[in-house]
């Protein structure tokens, strides 16, 4: 591995990870860049410029499709696609949706806790309340979209009149003197005098916080739920003309050019 930037000694992981990053690269049939927010993840303000793509890999092409890393979808992608082959992990919405199952709730509040999370697990964590009710406003009731977005700032005000106090968990977390930031004291506000405040609130209680790592709930079991109350695109998710379909698309085809 000497062959790295004059590199004497063993690689670090990263460095190891990069490397053989940098190999798969060159033996792939497509130019595969990084956006600009991979690199801001990184504490890095920069992006993959094209001459300079270009240049490291010689008579190569962008990659305009899919990326051979990743699962293969089908051609007219359903959320049940997204949620096998993109969702990074689904046991704690599985779990969150059985919950709310269990305690006898409506599907649409069913629906809201299988998905409450799904902009952590499949595109970017800041924001993920409103990512997520982006993502799926126009494919199911307007109140389900609504509830998800606001549970973003519900979880960190406590309602003692359901039972929910401000979760251990995120003393843990976020240290015992964390404030929420204006806009999601603001949001809270908004919605405690909101018409759909407890379907909100009703993510935040079936939100397990301290779930069973060893409990299996399938995705199976709510297929029929997404069924009868998510609006699936005859086109495939992501390939209709919705105004977040290009947020699916991003999670479809994630490292495509441009």
């Amino acid at each position: 591995m000497s062959h790295h930037h004059g590199h004497n000694g063993p690689l670090s992981p990263s460095e190891r990870a990069d490397a053989l990053e940098e190999e798969k690269m060159h033996e792939m049939e497509r130019i595969i860049t990084k956006s600009t927010i991979g690199y801001l993840m990184e504490g890095q303000v920069t992006y993959d410029t094209a001459p300079g793509m270009k240049a490291k890999h010689p008579g190569k092409f962008f990659l305009m499709g899919e990326d051979p890393r990743l699962p293969r979808m089908p051609e007219k992608p359903t959320l049940v696609d997204y949620f096998r082959n993109r969702f990074a992990s689904t046991a704690h919405l599985l779990q969150s949706a059985n919950h709310a199952l269990k305690g006898g709730q409506p599907e649409k509040v069913v629906l809201a806790c299988l998905l409450h999370d799904i902009a952590v697990v499949s595109f970017i964590r800041c924001d993920h309340g409103y990512w997520g009710a982006q993502m799926i406003e126009p494919y199911v009731d307007e109140e389900i979209a609504w509830a998800i977005k606001t549970h973003q700032a519900l979880r960190f005000f406590p309602d003692e009149s359901v039972g929910y106090g401000y979760p251990d968990l995120y003393k843990g977390f976020f240290g015992p003197d964390y404030r929420p930031e204006n806009y999601i004291v603001d949001e809270y506000q908004r919605a405690r005098k909101h018409k759909w405040y407890m379907t909100s609130r009703l993510i935040c209680l079936n939100d397990i916080y301290s779930f069973d790592p060893n409990a299996k709930v399938e995705l199976d079991d709510f297929v029929d739920i997404i069924g009868r109350n998510f609006r699936q695109p005859k086109e495939g998710l992501g390939l209709d003309s919705s105004p977040s379909a290009h947020m699916w698309r991003t999670i479809l085809w994630p490292t495509r050019f441009l």
